[in-house]
């Protein structure tokens, strides 16, 4: 069975979480027809915090959404790591200076709270958001693209964004690969904040303590009412193999021996649910033909940047300037877009940039988690780091880049075996 649709859509956008949802409005500000499917009943979000560096608010403010991302989230003042055996503090960013540098604010909110803005605004513009649509099949038509549905309902479109997350069915089209299990698992909880003012807990900063594989982040949510933390550690029934991994067993075994602030945090953890960790290697490849992947479909990242989110919306910003530069005066016929260019604008600044942070966020997630020798040469470098020294993150928190020639050098590299003890 198969069900048309009386109002014709210029793009179709399947997936509506954060990704989708901003992509879709990003779209509609350049004046295309735009239609979201989404495979739940109802929009909406799981999970706890998120963070939000100012390439991501400088896209909010464009949007028009920054006050509102303000009043539902907080501005923590500084970022600090810590090291979770002794709770000796390592280094630090101060955010006020972070704001200064790169015009926006380091803003951090609830998960569903940024989707419900996103939502929102969404249905303020005009977008058509369609739920209980299961997406099965993708394929390139000669006018398009379009869309199957378990139910037997098709949709054709001028494109499709594929915006299906970690195991997206559109990436098959491009690639044969399988998502990448770290052996990491997260556990979540977020509390009102009369439950931890006893802990030694920071209220205006996040806190990341890093330890022998494992770490444990801190910080508060909802103008400071709520406080979010995240236990991670390494699975040894993972790396063994076994089915049944990250149970809280594993959680408490992973923390022992770790810090009085850690250990009263982690009786407030759900321990109901948990996150095991998977990334994709990167691919070159997000276009075929007239279907683009975005977020994670293209590039899911392990959490150690904390990008996931904010590439997603990068995503959307971009694919969308490229396409007001490639699109001519609406007709009958046509939106007026040049999609192969758009498309291959797109591709070509955002497959470099969200390689390296995929794989930028390995490389932090193994410097965090050393032990012995190396943990030792880890905290001496990190200490003597200034705390205005910006180059591991101009490269990240600065404006996003349109073309390949904008984008900054990555930052510099030091080993560890250059560090003396």
């Amino acid at each position: 069975m198969s069900t048309e649709r009386t109002n014709c859509a210029d793009v179709l956008v399947i997936g509506g979480g954060i990704g989708g949802l901003s992509a879709a409005l990003a779209l509609t500000r350049k004046g295309l027809r735009v239609r979201v499917y989404e495979k739940a009943p109802e929009f909406g979000e799981v999970g706890a915090g998120l963070q939000l560096a100012p390439n991501c608010t400088r896209i909010l403010r464009e949007y028009g959404l920054l006050d509102e991302a303000r009043a539902l989230g907080v501005l923590p003042e500084h970022m600090i790591m810590k090291d979770a055996l002794d709770s000796a503090e390592l280094t630090r960013l101060d955010l006020g200076d972070v704001e200064r540098r790169y015009g926006d604010p380091y803003l951090v909110m609830h998960r569903s709270d940024l989707h419900r803005i996103f939502h929102q605004a969404c249905v303020r513009a005009g977008v058509d958001l369609v739920t209980d649509a299961d997406c099965t099949g993708y394929e390139n038509t000669g006018q398009g693209a379009r869309v199957s549905f378990a139910d037997g309902r098709v949709d054709d479109a001028e494109a499709v964004i594929a915006a299906d997350g970690l195991h997206s069915i559109a990436r098959r089209l491009l690639v044969d690969d399988e998502p990448v299990n770290s052996a990491y698992v997260a556990y979540r909880g977020a509390v009102p904040f009369e439950q931890v003012r006893g802990h030694d807990v920071h209220d205006k900063a996040v806190v990341v303590y890093i330890g022998p594989k494992c770490h444990f982040v801190q910080y508060p949510l909802r103008g400071g009412e709520m406080f979010n933390q995240v236990a991670v550690f390494s699975s040894p029934k993972a790396v063994a193999g076994e089915p049944d991994w990250g149970t809280p067993d594993e959680l408490d075994r992973a923390f022992e021996g770790t810090c009085a602030q850690v250990q009263a945090g982690l009786p407030l953890m759900w321990r109901d649910r948990w996150w095991r960790m998977f990334d994709r290697d990167p691919i070159d490849t997000w276009v075929q033909g007239r279907i683009a992947l975005l977020g994670d479909a293209a590039h899911p990242p392990l959490q150690y940047m904390a990008q996931g989110a904010v590439m997603a919306i990068e995503d959307g910003w971009v694919l969308a300037e490229h396409i007001g530069e490639q699109r001519a005066r609406r007709s009958a016929e046509s939106s007026g877009v040049d999609w192969e260019r758009a498309f291959a604008g797109y591709q070509a600044v955002r497959t470099e940039h969200c390689r390296r942070v995929v794989l930028t966020a390995r490389s932090w997630g193994e410097l965090w988690h050393l032990d012995g020798r190396a943990r030792q040469q880890r905290n001496k470098l990190l200490r003597a780091r200034d705390v205005y020294d910006y180059s591991f993150t101009d490269w990240v928190f600065g404006p996003t880049a349109l073309r390949p020639e904008d984008e900054p050098e990555l930052y510099p590299r030091i080993p560890l075996d250059s560090v003396a003890l």
